[in-house]
């Protein structure tokens, strides 16, 4: 059963999630907040497995929220509702540590099948959508973001420098926005072997899911953008 805290500061859009979600045999809200601070106070003492997240709220919105969701070492997984798909939003969003970002006009089976996917720890975004959205917005990128703090070689970033040589070019092509099945096609690997690849990258660069890994790879400039 995958629980669910839902928070949004619109009741009715509110009382439509929970309706939705609570017709699954396999899902349960176990809460629903107005702001981001509700969400950060519910996320700790409910433990849900995936925060559905509005972005635009008062007293704490729902990026500042997810970024100490985050920082606080919950396994809690954020889900980020947002406008558009090219939004700042979800940049900011998934740059705090959200697992991935729905339009809020999305159908219902894609709303569902992001919780559930976010829920068993994937990540909820195209692979070629993260790389637009991070190549419209990555001049905002931090200029201490500059890998190994000075050196022109990303591997040597702290990060990255466990990784081994085929794993950091696979970082790199999913910060491209390569699918494990177009990896496992150009460069001749069985899909189990990439996904045993990127299972061990995610796990020596403490990266949550997919995404962040994304992220990781233009923070280091391993990627820049197009």
């Amino acid at each position: 059963m995958t629980t669910v805290l839902i928070v949004d500061d619109q009741p009715l859009q509110r009382f439509g999630f929970r309706m939705l979600l609570e017709s699954q045999d396999d899902m349960t809200v176990v809460g629903e907040g107005g702001n981001g601070t509700d969400a950060v106070r519910m996320t700790s003492g409910l433990r849900p497995d995936v925060v559905l997240m509005d972005v635009r709220m008062p007293d704490m919105d729902g990026i500042e929220a997810t970024r100490r969701i985050v920082a606080s070492g919950s396994s809690t997984r954020v889900l980020i509702l947002t406008t558009f798909d090219l939004d700042e939003y979800a940049y900011a969003g998934l740059r705090a540590g959200a697992s991935g970002f729905l339009i809020k006009d999305a159908l219902p089976e894609e709303l569902l099948s992001g919780v559930r996917a976010v829920a068993t720890g994937d990540a909820v975004v195209a692979p070629r959508l993260t790389r637009r959205l991070l190549d419209t917005f990555a001049h905002q990128l931090p200029s201490g973001s500059d890998a190994g703090a000075g050196s022109a070689d990303p591997s040597n970033h702290p990060l990255l420098s466990s990784l081994t040589e085929r794993e950091l070019h696979i970082l790199t092509v999913i910060g491209q926005g390569w699918t494990n099945s177009e990896i496992a096609e150009r460069l001749h690997l069985a899909e189990s072997t990439v996904k045993t690849h990127v299972g061990r990258i995610l796990a020596k660069t403490g990266s949550r899911d997919r995404v962040q890994a994304v992220i990781l790879a233009y923070d280091t400039k391993l990627v820049r953008p197009s």
